[in-house]
């Protein structure tokens, strides 16, 4: 049986990742776009509490089971910045380049480049749904100046996994799945799914 879910973002990216991951155990992830669903606020401090909001923003205004991410990169040196702010740390509108431009301006003091990806995933099989599901990924890496390879996103091409000598950008898309911060969380959410 096909279940749609409402993805609580129009991140193409993610779309793309978490599609290829849920398609398989039979999920149809819908972009919130797709039934104009504006972007929701996430003024919370962290991970976790935006991605509850934006889950439950999408399945209120849909009336759709929904999954929402909240994630980022977290650098040490910087205290865990830029952490939920990640996507908007080079200021409005958001830009990749301007979001790393921050970045490294930020770190270029600090010796300590050792950062991590963080992912908190949230389902929610309604708007009000009291018990809602919540898996959580870790990647770490480190922070590099020079960006290296076209694929992925975000700060992809300036995280460094030194045990594969390469960026996340250098990565194959199925090898990152099977890796990453979201990769891990997807698959302990379809754990506790099933």
């Amino acid at each position: 049986m096909i279940k749609i879910i409402v993805l609580a973002s129009n991140n193409a990216g993610k779309l793309k990742e978490f599609g290829e991951m849920l398609g398989p155990i039979g999920f149809v992830l819908e972009p919130q776009c797709a039934f104009n669903v504006p972007e929701a606020d996430e003024p919370h401090p962290t991970f976790i509490e935006n991605a509850l909001a934006k889950a439950r923003h999408a399945a209120a205004l849909t009336g759709l089971p929904a999954l929402a991410d909240d994630s980022g990169v977290c650098v040490n040196a910087l205290g865990g910045a830029p952490g939920v702010i990640s996507a908007r740390y080079g200021g409005e509108p958001k830009s990749d380049a301007a979001n790393n431009r921050k970045l490294l301006v930020d770190l270029a003091p600090h010796a300590d480049k050792s950062a991590y990806y963080y992912c908190a995933l949230v389902y929610v099989r309604h708007a009000n749904d009291p018990q809602p599901i919540i898996a959580e990924g870790r990647w770490n890496g480190e922070i590099i100046a020079a960006p290296r390879g076209a694929g992925g996103f975000g700060y992809d091409p300036h995280f460094w996994l030194a045990d594969l000598g390469k960026t996340v950008a250098e990565l194959r898309p199925e090898q990152k799945n099977a890796l990453s911060h979201r990769g891990q969380a997807l698959r302990a959410l379809v754990e506790k799914l099933q």
